[in-house]
């Protein structure tokens, strides 16, 4: 691997700088949102078992009228406006995606997060080789974005618990503000960041 180089801010595009930074919060609330497992659901008094007998007579006993067991008012009853299937997903355009993206990676070019390098190659596949590549970086954390993973890298950037590593097409706005720094390469930095 090259020597990483921290990517300065005349770098980027005119395009990826004043950028409204709600675009990034809509995007990261539609993203999280798509997260929910969506499993949380009750019955209602119709999907309950048992109830078919009238549990005691309309009238007669000076009490109130008892129509079903399954009633939500009984204990193994029906549950009254409890949670249900429902579709979290919230919309969000095409357009905002590409500015909620440009937005976080303005972002850690402004603070010097962002390194770019010609490859990130570990052609050893050791861990202690990887983690000599991310030290360089005095970060907390790091995301590795590289044009295609090799099995050798993958091994040995795997077991870094502070470290993650993806390839260019799943690259999106929520990751990219969620590590401390970036380690890109080069190619994959020219091919965000060429205007269109």
């Amino acid at each position: 691997m090259s020597n990483a180089v921290v990517v300065q801010t005349n770098e980027l595009p005119a395009s990826f700088k004043d950028i409204n930074s709600h675009n990034l919060y809509l995007y990261v609330k539609s993203y999280l949102a798509a997260q929910r497992a969506n499993t949380a659901r009750v019955k209602n008094r119709s999907e309950v078992s048992g109830g078919g007998k009238k549990p005691k007579a309309q009238k007669g006993s000076g009490g109130a009228r008892w129509g079903s067991k399954r009633s939500p008012l009984f204990v193994g009853g029906g549950q009254v406006f409890g949670p249900t299937k429902r579709n979290y997903k919230q919309k969000i355009n095409r357009k905002q995606k590409g500015l909620a993206l440009n937005f976080a990676i303005n972002a850690h070019v402004e603070k010097g997060s962002l390194f770019v390098a010609d490859s990130v190659k570990v052609e050893s596949g050791k861990t202690k080789d990887a983690i000599s590549i991310v030290n360089e970086l005095n970060q907390r954390d790091t995301l590795i974005i590289v044009d295609s993973i090799e099995e050798k890298s993958y091994l040995a950037f795997r077991n870094i618990k502070n470290c993650y590593m993806i390839e260019k097409q799943e690259i999106n706005a929520y990751l990219i503000s969620a590590y401390h720094s970036i380690l890109i390469e080069k190619s994959v930095f020219e091919s965000l960041t060429k205007e269109a």
